[in-house]
């Protein structure tokens, strides 16, 4: 499969350390890095780029994407993920079943999706969790911040308007939807709807005490 693979044009950087599991399709001028598995049905476009130790299962990368070391797909099925145009994905990224980007998505290190649309220009680019949303373009979601989806017997959905920019650190608690423009202050517990363009604060007063002592530990003696 290797050799069928590199006659069709795909460069791999060692043919030995692949490994296919089920069907690959490759365009033109893909490049696979060492130690990447395969399984399911997996279609790379014209121009994708996969980096080291990826395991992609049941999913469609289009033209021009790049799937950086470490990242984890399992489209699952039949749901699948599908991975926009340019995108670029991790590393130590996971895309799960339902995951849909759009062309030009950021999915930085230690971000999750899970049954979500992520529309062209949105970024996540590191330690958040998106699940059950649908994202709007050019969305900036903010490190530390995640979906609660789930209130332990049902999910629930987050919709996230164009142009929103979410704070680091923040919990949007379904479902809820941020209206396009809006910007969700760091720190904040969203459990109701944002108007557009506005700023959501949800967070307790900062307070300080002047002169405070911390504990003293006992001496040894």
């Amino acid at each position: 499969m290797a050799d069928a693979l590199m006659a069709q044009g795909v460069r791999l950087a060692d043919p030995a350390r692949l490994d296919v599991r089920g069907t690959l399709e490759c365009g033109q001028d893909v490049e696979i890095d060492i130690g990447c598995l395969f399984e399911g049905h997996v279609s790379l476009g014209d121009g994708v780029r996969i980096g080291a130790h990826c395991v992609i299962a049941n999913a469609c990368i289009e033209a021009g994407a790049r799937i950086h070391p470490f990242t984890h797909i399992d489209g699952g099925a039949p749901q699948g993920v599908r991975v926009g145009a340019g995108a670029l994905i991790g590393p130590y990224a996971r895309l799960r079943p339902g995951a849909q980007l759009g062309a030009d998505v950021h999915i930085g290190n230690f971000v999750e999706v899970k049954n979500s649309t992520l529309a062209p220009g949105a970024k996540a680019n590191h330690l958040a969790y998106l699940g059950d949303a649908t994202v709007g373009e050019r969305v900036n979601y903010g490190a530390g911040s995640i979906t609660a989806n789930y209130d332990g017997a049902r999910k629930h959905r987050t919709t996230i308007g164009a142009d929103v920019h979410v704070g680091s650190n923040c919990v949007l608690v379904a479902p809820v939807t941020l209206g396009a423009g809006g910007t969700v202050a760091a720190g904040s517990v969203i459990t109701q709807d944002t108007a557009p363009g506005a700023l959501a604060i949800a967070r307790g007063r900062q307070s300080s005490l002047p002169g405070w002592q911390r504990p003293a530990k006992p001496s040894k003696g």
